[in-house]
């Protein structure tokens, strides 16, 4: 097996980030920004080494093809790298630190999932166009965990019609309670197991319903056997990281305990993602130590005691098309987002790249700045300016406000350092309230639930497939 084009930089100079669902959409935007991002802040002699994830090869062939082919208008044009390089300065030298590899993840078939990670952990992975063959991952620096479904059929006009003259544009293109959601669909054997069905299983697993699996429980799993990727052995390396991607608008009352996977009364994504919110933030947490301690707790990481951290990202308003409409109504919506961000909104970014704003500082932030702000304790948004500049923010949630600290309205306006869209107040839903001890215990209680229900499908889903350490039986 040759060596890595990389192989000759530094250890602390390689920068292995892996991207689920890369291949469109805020994905996409995520894998362009975090190469000209890389570039323009990390030393002119790193290497990042970006491991998009697809449902097929040659989904992830023209993944790899589309980010090359931006990285190399971005090293050919970008007058910011010239100027960090000086005058000897060549394209080559910028295109030459940048390396996309590529893997196949189903996140709604487990053994694609345990395939993937197996693959990842103990096997190699090449570049689908050729361009780099076999190699080894020897850790992963920042897991970003952007793949996912939508589950919705459309638009209910009339609702659109009533929340626009009750709220008005902005609140309503940020918070719309508009969309029409699916009935989540529970998956059946044959798409959960691939083409070797349950023929083999030691078990009857848990139905899983197919937004779930996709958004929360598939990704749930992935990280958790990524974990001798993502931990490390000692406190002098640098800490892995977990991006957990989830939506502005998921709130308490789209998740229900009675119905956990959304199958019949709530909003299949916005559950999800408020599932999302709850796993991220909460697994520190004292009550919550005890069940995510046990997702941690994997045998084939026990000699890697420092765990990964987990941090939390929303792409803002970003017309994609994880939303179904039709060319016409796409094209309106656009100019809607557009509009709402000219009137002042801070959660509009309209396109992909711009959304991708928050996930990436996340992935490429010193520790030391994300430490400092406490970053793991919000949720990060990206906002934009009216003109288009893109920044990361922390977002309000339901039941933790911002760093799950209880503050008045005269204390949040006074102790905000921010300026512009960045400050708290900005960008607020219509009907928030300042946060409580009693909402905040309960939000603790709601992670604490979460983490112990998918703790109870992972295990049942293992003993189901035979799983021992990372491997079918």
């Amino acid at each position: 097996m040759a060596s890595p084009p990389w192989a000759g930089a530094a250890n602390h100079e390689q920068y292995f980030v892996l991207l689920t669902g890369a291949n469109s959409g805020v994905g996409l935007g995520i894998g362009q920004r975090i190469i000209d991002e890389f570039l323009t802040s990390r030393s002119l002699s790193s290497h990042l080494i970006l491991i998009p994830t697809t449902r097929s090869v040659a989904k992830s062939r023209d993944t790899a093809r589309t980010l090359r082919a931006h990285l190399e208008k971005t090293a050919n044009t970008s007058e910011q790298l010239r100027a960090r390089a000086g005058p000897d300065y060549t394209p080559q030298s910028a295109i030459s630190r940048i390396h996309v590899l590529g893997i196949q993840l189903d996140l709604c078939n487990l053994r694609s999932i345990y395939q993937a990670a197996h693959q990842l952990v103990h096997g190699e992975v090449s570049d689908p166009t050729g361009l780099i063959g076999d190699v080894r991952i020897p850790r992963i620096d920042a897991a970003i965990f952007n793949a996912g479904i939508g589950g919705w059929s459309g638009l209910d006009w009339l609702g659109f019609a009533k929340q626009f003259f009750q709220v008005g544009l902005v609140q309503c293109t940020t918070f719309p309670s508009f969309k029409k959601a699916l009935p989540a669909a529970v998956l059946d054997q044959q798409k959960l197991l691939g083409d070797s069905g349950s023929s083999d299983l030691k078990s009857e697993p848990p139905e899983l319903a197919e937004v779930f699996c996709a958004n929360i429980f598939g990704h749930y799993v992935l990280a958790h056997e990524l974990l001798p990727l993502l931990s490390r052995s000692s406190p002098d390396e640098p800490q892995g990281r977990i991006i957990w991607t989830s939506t502005i608008d998921a709130g308490t009352e789209h998740l229900r305990f009675d119905d956990f996977q959304a199958r019949r009364y709530s909003p299949p994504y916005e559950s999800s993602k408020r599932i999302t919110d709850l796993l991220s933030l909460t697994v520190d947490l004292p009550s919550v130590k005890k069940m995510s301690g046990r997702f941690f707790a994997s045998p084939s990481a026990a000699d890697k005691p420092i765990k990964p951290r987990f941090y939390l990202s929303h792409p803002g308003v970003v017309c994609s098309p994880l939303f179904p409409l039709n060319w016409f109504l796409f094209w309106a919506y656009w100019y809607a987002m557009l509009l709402a961000r000219w009137c002042g909104s801070s959660w509009h970014p309209v396109k992909a790249y711009l959304g991708a704003c928050a996930s990436v500082w996340l992935a490429l932030a010193d520790q030391e700045t994300l430490d400092a702000l406490n970053a793991e304790r919000s949720k990060w948004g990206a906002s934009c300016t009216p003109l288009g500049y893109a920044a990361p923010k922390k977002t309000e949630i339901e039941g933790w406000a911002w760093e799950g600290r209880v503050e008045d309205r005269e204390a949040l306006e006074k102790d905000d350092p921010s300026a512009g869209v960045l400050r708290k107040s900005r960008g607020r839903k219509w009907d928030a309230v300042e946060l409580t001890e009693e909402k905040r215990a309960d939000f603790e209680e709601d992670g604490r639930k979460c983490w112990a229900e998918l703790e109870r499908l992972r295990t049942a889903w293992e003993a189901a497939l035979g799983i021992k350490d990372g491997a079918a039986a």
